[in-house]
This record gives structure tokens, C-alpha cells and sequence, in this order.
């Protein structure tokens, strides 16, 4: 025979039921924090304001934003994985703390596991340029060459170990290219090395103002995606084993609720398309690409996963 239960326990369990189901449905019903993992005044910083300030007129709750830093923004982007998923933390994201750091320091988080990658709201090309009175027109051009003299070819990036590079080895790699890496600190010192005549191609990020000055010319670039308006090729379309997305996204924990990652989709997807968030992106040179967390997700988990794979295969990591 079974127990019997006191009407009241029921009817305080259906109750207590409705009340956590109502809590979902009511997201947000409180402040959210956003995390920062950068200084104030910097790109992530100014981004994310700019997207707190149209997200409070859309969830009609307040946004406070706190720059968590250190640790190559690993410390910010760790406080967000540790968080309970409620939906009331969610944290900037780019590429460097979760596809790149992880492979060389210890970091507070598996990016693979702990975290829910939200949405995409940035990307930053970074194509692979020479100086515009180059004898070079394609980048096969420069590949042929380079085959041809090897250890010749002279080339850098903004830093050493970052995306960039590592793209443009391992793409060396496979067409058989014996290059000189000259690490370089940042994108103003690599243009002066191709305008001076000391490298002979770069990879960064800073390449309209003098591309349209006419300066240097653009060639393939190293992401997945075309630049918008240049007919070069894409490291994806060579077939390279590498093809980083520089992204600029929001994350949250793991286990975040359907509800509110589908909130968080909707509310990205007017944000992007509002004047704020168009003029903040022209003004810092990004380039609005949005990818809800469908595509976002499995966008991320493959430059994890491919980056890794090309730091062991060129040497760089020990396999773990």
C-alpha cells in the first residue's frame, strides 16, 4: 500500500514548481553582472558598455559592468566559468584567454567544458599584406617565391604565439615554405618593418588606414570568413590547417538554461543592428559579425581544438 502524502506537502511542492518555473520565464528579473576581463577604456571594455547599455532597454533590469583583470584576462574569464548558471553572469570573451592562453599557462577554466559561448558580436581580420610596390600580386606569388629562397621570406605579426602566427606557420608548413618569423611588438611596429623595408609581409589587424593610403597590399587573410569588399583568398579556402576566427563574443558558465541563451540571442541580434553599436564598432575598426550560440558554440570549439593540433604539430606545445 502506499504512503499518503499530507495535502498541504503536495500542494506546497506544486507550488514551490510553479515559482521556479515562473523564475525562468521572468529572466532577468534582477541586475546582471557583465564581466570585463580587460582594463576600462579598451576595446572588450567599451564593447561590452555599449552592449550593457542597449541590453538594460531590452531586459528593462540593470547591467553593471566589472573589469575583472590579470593574468592575460584569464582571471575575468575564470570568475564568469566559476559563476552559478542562472544567467546572471555573463563575461566578454576573444580569442587570446579562450583558444590561445590555455595552451601555455595554467588557466581557472577548460574552455572546451566550462564555459556557454553566448554569442558573436566582433571579428577582427588580419590579413596576410605586403608592401604595395611589392613584386608580389598574389599570395601565390608570394608562396612560389618563397619556395624558391628559402629561408628568405621575412614576416612577423603583432606577437609571437598569437593566432596570427601560428596560422601563418602552420600554412607554411603544409606548402613545404622555409620563412624567417622577426618577432615584432604590435601592429605599429610590423608596418614600419614593411614600409622600411625590413620584412618583407606582415599579419595584423591595422591594414585600412594604409591600405586606402596606399601603402601596402592586402593578399590573402588568415580567418575563415572574406574581407568584405577585397577578392583574396581565405585560409580556409587553401585547404590550411588553421583558420582562427579573431573574435569578440559574450560567454556565460556552463549549463546555462535554454531560456536564457535563446534571451541573450534575441537581445544580441537587435543590439548589433542598433546606431550605438554600429558607431562604437566603426570608431574601434571592428567588423560586426553576429553568430548566435548555435553556430558561436561549435565556431569556438573548433579553433580550440585546431589551434592545439597545430601547436604540437609545429613543435610550439608538448602533446599533453
Amino acid at each position: 500500500m502506499g504512503v499518503r502524502k499530507p495535502i498541504g506537502a503536495l500542494l506546497a511542492g506544486a507550488a514551490m514548481m510553479l515559482t521556479a518555473a515562473g523564475a525562468l520565464a521572468e529572466y532577468p528579473d534582477k541586475t546582471i553582472t557583465m564581466v570585463v576581463p580587460y582594463a576600462p577604456g579598451g576595446g572588450g571594455d567599451t564593447f561590452t558598455r555599449a552592449i550593457a547599455e542597449e541590453a538594460k532597454e531590452i531586459f528593462g533590469v540593470n547591467i553593471l559592468v566589472e573589469n575583472r583583470t590579470g593574468a592575460g584576462a584569464t582571471i575575468g574569464v575564470g570568475s564568469v566559468a566559476r559563476s552559478a548558471p542562472d544567467g546572471y553572469t555573463i563575461g566578454f570573451v576573444s580569442t587570446s584567454p579562450v583558444v590561445l592562453a590555455p595552451n601555455f599557462s595554467n588557466v581557472p577554466y577548460d574552455p572546451s567544458k566550462d564555459l556557454t559561448y553566448l554569442a558573436q558580436f566582433i571579428v577582427s581580420p588580419h590579413p596576410f599584406m605586403v608592401r604595395a610596390d611589392s613584386q608580389w600580386q598574389t599570395f601565390d606569388e608570394v608562396l612560389a617565391w618563397a619556395k624558391a629562397n628559402p629561408g628568405k621570406l621575412r614576416w612577423s605579426t603583432a606577437g609571437p604565439r598569437g593566432a596570427p602566427h601560428i596560422a601563418t606557420e602552420a600554412a607554411f608548413r603544409k606548402e613545404g615554405v622555409e620563412a624567417v618569423f622577426v618577432p615584432m611588438k604590435g601592429s605599429s611596429e610590423v608596418l614600419a618593418g614593411l614600409l622600411g623595408d625590413t620584412l618583407d609581409a606582415g599579419v595584423i589587424s591595422d591594414y585600412a588606414v594604409p591600405m586606402q593610403a596606399g601603402q601596402i597590399r592586402v593578399l590573402a587573410e588568415i580567418g575563415p570568413r572574406p574581407i568584405p569588399g577585397l577578392d583574396v583568398p581565405t585560409y580556409k579556402d587553401k585547404g590550411y590547417p588553421m583558420t582562427p576566427t579573431i573574435f569578440f563574443g559574450l560567454a556565460g558558465p556552463a549549463g546555462l538554461p535554454d531560456a536564457v541563451i535563446a534571451k541573450w540571442n534575441d537581445a544580441m541580434a537587435k543590439i548589433v543592428e542598433t546606431e550605438r553599436f554600429k558607431e562604437t564598432a566603426k570608431r574601434l575598426g571592428g567588423q560586426i559579425s553576429f553568430l548566435p550560440h548555435a553556430e558561436f558554440q561549435p565556431t569556438v570549439l573548433d579553433d580550440i581544438a585546431s589551434t592545439r593540433k597545430a601547436l604540437v604539430d609545429l613543435g610550439m606545445l608538448d602533446k599533453k
